[in-house]
């Protein structure tokens, strides 16, 4: 979470917390965003539905990042998954499948009302008829009031080469501008989920999934206009949890040099968990070595826990913290641990 409560500039301030999360959430989970049913696939960005409508996968609701308001309100962004034209199995098909990345808001962290209107579609975003997802937003630089999203341009299936873009609001992230270019590209590398931490010598660090290699990092000392990549890997794929992949870090400022991250691990593509590490650098990581969540075999989580965000809670204090995580949920029952993928969440022990 970006919380812009105490200060509403890249300020490394937007990372701290009041204390640390750690391990313990409280399941089951909740749904913080549904999927739209089999019968809206072209839904308003608005629209609500009945928890028991037919959803087999088509639709799915993913890619959760919140930021809290300079007012204290909340504002979650998420990509909406729908069906391409000529490829009708929408999610159960990712690659083939479009995206685009609305928004919902709320009072208290936990109960989220969908707003009206696109934040960015696929076309406006670089990636034609397919996909942007994963949108970071941060404060720009200075005193602007501005924001700035990071996000994943994806103009084809996952195999093919993708990078990281951005687009600037001036009304709290409501309506967004895209820029010219690209912020960060590697060779013909597949990348995704930028996420920002700003550091205290006034630079921008992002923390990216580089396909194939796991959680990578890059710099810029202009802003966040250009990025350039760190050496070394912050989290490698890597047996038991992370085989697969490892990828979209949430990262929280618990002091001034302490960190803590919770990331997605596929130790199998049909199999997602929550981990968690901790770091003094925010370069040098140490792994948990349990998960953090891993899927229950029922509910919504019932087959994967991915992409995540972590959002401190009204009331919160250095004695007694109030979290809540929002991460992408997927319930596997569609084939191959396929299914409903949803935005749920859970909360830290009372």
């Amino acid at each position: 979470m970006i919380n812009l409560t105490q200060v509403q500039t890249a300020s490394p301030r937007v990372h701290d917390v009041s204390c640390d999360p750690g391990r313990e959430w409280v399941r089951p989970a909740s749904v913080a965003i549904d999927a739209a049913p089999d019968e809206d696939t072209s839904p308003a960005p608005e629209a609500t539905w009945a928890a028991d409508a037919v959803r087999t996968g088509l639709c799915g609701a993913v890619s959760p990042r919140v930021v809290r308001l300079s007012d204290g309100r909340y504002r979650v962004f998420y990509s909406q998954i729908l069906p391409r034209a000529g490829f009708p199995a929408g999610a159960n098909d990712y690659d083939n499948s479009t995206t685009r990345i609305l928004s919902a808001v709320s009072a208290d962290g936990l109960n989220w009302t969908p707003e009206p209107g696109v934040r960015l579609s696929a076309e406006q975003g670089g990636a034609g008829e397919f996909r942007v997802v994963s949108s970071e937003v941060v404060p720009m630089a200075g005193d602007t009031g501005r924001f700035r999203m990071f996000f994943e341009c994806c103009p084809g299936p996952q195999s093919v080469r993708s990078a990281i873009r951005s687009a600037v609001s001036d009304d709290d992230g409501v309506s967004w501008n895209v820029e010219p270019g690209e912020r960060l590209a590697i060779e013909e590398s597949n990348i995704s989920s930028p996420r920002i931490v700003f550091l205290d010598d006034g630079r921008w660090r992002m923390y990216l999934h580089q396909r194939g290699v796991g959680v990578v990092s890059a710099v810029s000392v202009d802003g966040g206009t250009t990025f350039e990549l760190e050496a070394g890997v912050r989290i490698a794929e890597t047996a038991p949890h992370a085989t697969h992949t490892a990828f979209a870090s949430e990262i929280l400022r618990l002091g001034a040099s302490q960190f803590r991250m919770y990331f997605a691990a596929y130790s199998r593509p049909q199999v997602a968990t929550v981990m968690t590490a901790v770091s003094q650098d925010g370069l040098e990581w140490v792994i948990d070595p349990d998960p953090v969540l891993s899927p229950t075999g029922d509910g919504v989580d019932a087959a994967k826990c991915s992409e995540m965000c972590v959002l401190e809670l009204p009331g919160s204090t250095t004695e007694a913290g109030r979290f809540a995580m929002l991460y992408e949920a997927c319930d596997g029952t569609a084939a191959d641990q396929r299914g409903v993928w949803r935005v749920a969440c859970v909360v830290t022990q009372p």
